[in-house]
């Protein structure tokens, strides 16, 4: 099969097509015919892409952990998935990723695709929505009513946090670019904030939760504009446990996981209309490298996504 991949660490200037053997599942696992998979653009910078959780050297690596294909094979142990179907999912960070024509990936990080969209869109779902989802769901257990400030609203996880947020009835507030405000909006945002010329820690106060995957000075600022009691959720970083008990505020940092539930959870979201994805540009697999580069400069909102078959074009 082809494969992208990398046989020393570095940026994209690493990465190589080239000719590589199909990979064989294990008893737990299967192995996915990738029609398309996403790129996350700071990966190559990860400890997990390059070395085991033990140490051990990886390289060669494949990247990119977003999948959508179809099933080619699957283990003696599994069972709830056959040949023919069609799923998508999240690669662990630490094992080797979907670019390319094949991919072993445990059952238990698959689920059925979205019935209503193209492989391209639903490779743009699983780490940015699974992220959105945990981050809102299983940590800041965010309730209808609520006031939610997501960092970030047009960003790959953003995208999701407004949505999310939105279809839970919370009253979600979005800081972006002003570019993105029409974007924002149109994906439940009630209030808009321009971060370039308006600062949220002073027109807001009293939230409920903030979903920060910015980081940095804005983490810093987000302490103050909750209540007492509210809940901090954020990505980039552990956040500084002493203002969190100065706010008497929840602060959590976590990184995302596979997870079967609520990968279907969110392929029916998407198939009822209440979760669309965001897709940013499409690059053939033979431009992976190409897309990864194009990534460091300004792009529009959204996953870029590797088309390694032809059939996974958007609809």
């Amino acid at each position: 099969m082809r494969a992208l991949r990398a046989h020393h660490r570095g940026g994209p200037e690493q990465l190589v097509l080239e000719d590589v053997p199909v990979p064989v599942p294990g008893a737990d696992e299967v192995l996915v015919e990738v029609h398309a998979a996403a790129i996350t653009l700071a990966e190559l910078t990860w400890e997990e892409t390059w070395q085991t959780r033990d140490g051990v050297d990886r390289t060669p690596t494949i990247p990119s952990h977003e999948v959508s294909g179809v099933v080619a094979a699957v283990g003696d142990q599994v069972t709830a998935l056959a040949a023919g179907d069609e799923v998508y999912g999240l690669v662990d960070f630490d094992r080797n990723g979907a670019a390319a024509e094949f991919v072993t990936v445990p059952a238990s990080a698959l689920a059925a695709k979205p019935a209503r969209i193209s492989h391209v869109e639903a490779a743009a779902l699983p780490l940015a929505a699974l992220t959105a989802w945990q981050a809102l769901v299983d940590h800041a257990e965010l309730q209808k009513g609520e006031r939610v400030l997501v960092h970030g609203g047009a960003g790959g996880v953003g995208v999701y946090g407004v949505q999310i947020a939105a279809a839970l009835g919370a009253h979600v507030i979005a800081t972006e670019l002003p570019g993105n405000e029409a974007l924002v909006r149109d994906l439940g945002a009630a209030e808009f904030l321009d971060f370039t010329t308006q600062r949220f820690d002073e027109e807001l106060s009293g939230l409920d939760v903030v979903l920060d995957a910015v980081g940095g000075d804005t983490l810093a600022r987000s302490y103050a504009v909750l209540r007492p009691g509210g809940r901090l959720v954020t990505l980039s970083a552990p956040p500084d446990q002493a203002e969190a008990d100065r706010y008497r505020l929840q602060a959590v940092f976590f990184i995302v996981r596979p997870d079967h539930d609520e990968l279907t959870h969110i392929a029916t979201s998407v198939d009822d209309g209440i979760l669309r994805p965001i897709v940013s540009e499409v690059f053939p697999l033979a431009e992976g490298r190409t897309a990864f580069e194009h990534g460091r400069g300004p792009r529009r909102p959204g996953k870029i996504i590797l088309a390694v078959r032809p059939d996974s074009t958007p609809r």
